[in-house]
């Protein structure tokens, strides 16, 4: 299946991956929020992010950056940006336990489908997607403001391991 704008597939874990440098430093100085030393570093480590990263993972990258990097910063930044509405905060299906990953919000809303054996996980953005939420919002008379949907199955490679 071909990537077009009406259908794209992640080609490894991200999708937005391509996300301006900058963008959520650019909103929270847009929303007049005080953007630390700290708070930069912290969101330098979101935007560049080529995978979902929990807040574990986040604070070590932090760390390469700025050692003085603490805990409570990153906790801190992702509910403020939580907040914000700026990214948001998934489980992906529990399949790696009970933590949460933290990714930027990209253009589009897009479907998170994982493999319930070997935990990969992929992105796909589909006009049908959007025509559903549309869909949606008509009939339940709903504004969405939040869209997430995962889906869990076996991939190409672990149903060829079986």
């Amino acid at each position: 299946m071909s990537a077009t704008p009406a259908h794209r597939v992640s080609t490894g874990e991200r999708i937005n991956d391509q996300e301006p440098a900058g963008r959520l430093q650019r909103e929270l100085g847009a929303r007049r929020i005080r953007l630390t030393r700290q708070r930069r570093v912290v969101l330098q480590v979101m935007e560049s992010a080529l995978r979902h990263m929990d807040a574990e993972e986040i604070l070590e990258q932090a760390h390469k950056i700025d050692p003085d990097i603490t805990r409570v910063t990153v906790y801190r930044t992702l509910d403020l940006l939580k907040r914000h509405g700026l990214i948001d905060e998934l489980d992906l299906l529990h399949l790696r336990g009970h933590r949460h990953y933290y990714e930027s919000h990209g253009p589009r809303d897009h479907i998170h489908v994982a493999c319930v054996r070997c935990g990969k996980v992929r992105e796909v953005e589909s006009e049908l997607y959007e025509q559903l939420k549309q869909q949606i919002s008509r009939d339940c008379g709903i504004e969405i403001s939040v869209a997430r949907t995962e889906i869990g199955g076996l991939c190409a490679d672990c149903r060829a391991k079986a």
